[in-house]
């Protein structure tokens, strides 16, 4: 193990938090939710489990953290892609979202974890604060698409939270989970391999039809 010399200064905090945040994600890329802890974190960064109780409390802590830099990029990338000079069709909108939405797929994995576990055990302060972060991003692409699409403004939050869950789900299905494929292999199905992005953009075609009524 590592000698640990603890941060004294706020960079030095935020360094630490971030090298916490490296480790959580590069784990969470390689192996299950459930198979990641603090103890893991904390031997990969040759820390002690005492020395990272420092600076998290949970392991929800971080992936709260990490899931709201996710939603950040995801909403400035579709915000950056679609300005609301922009003129796009339907179709043209649909095609550009879900291209974003590929491109962002791990945003919408840590989705499948955020209601029902991460957010049950963090604290309410730091919740707050990531649920301000969410409307504030709904509210600016909302904005946004209001009059490119010709959606009502207040049906938009329902909108773009559809969109979400959908990404959520199909995110889900398209990963290949080796326990998943043994057992279908096992119960002898055969399951349809799906395109993500071409799924998105026909979801999010239709959506934008159904709204728009």
């Amino acid at each position: 193990m590592t000698d640990f010399i603890r941060a004294r200064s706020t960079e030095q905090k935020a360094q630490r938090l971030e090298e916490i945040k490296t480790v959580a994600e590069q784990q969470f890329s390689q192996h299950p939710y459930h198979e990641i802890t603090l103890t893991t974190i904390a031997n990969d960064l040759g820390w002690s489990r005492a020395n990272l109780y420092k600076y998290v409390t949970t392991k929800e802590e971080i992936f709260l953290s990490l899931m709201s830099e996710k939603y950040q990029a995801y909403i400035d990338a579709l915000c950056a892609a679609l300005p609301v000079e922009c003129g796009f069709s339907a179709e043209v909108v649909a095609e550009v979202w879900a291209g974003i939405a590929n491109a962002h797929k791990e945003y919408f994995r840590y989705g499948d974890i955020l209601n029902s576990i991460v957010e049950t055990n963090v604290s309410v302060e730091k919740l707050a604060d990531f649920k301000s972060t969410y409307y504030k991003g709904v509210e600016k692409l909302g904005g946004q698409l209001t009059p490119i699409l010709n959606i009502n403004s207040e049906l938009m939050e329902k909108f773009i939270t559809t969109i979400y869950y959908q990404g959520v789900g199909l995110c889900g299905w398209c990963r290949n989970n080796p326990i998943v494929s043994e057992a279908l292999k096992l119960a002898q199905i055969e399951r349809e391999e799906i395109d993500f992005k071409t799924e998105m953009k026909d979801f999010i075609y239709m959506c934008i039809m159904w709204y728009q009524q």
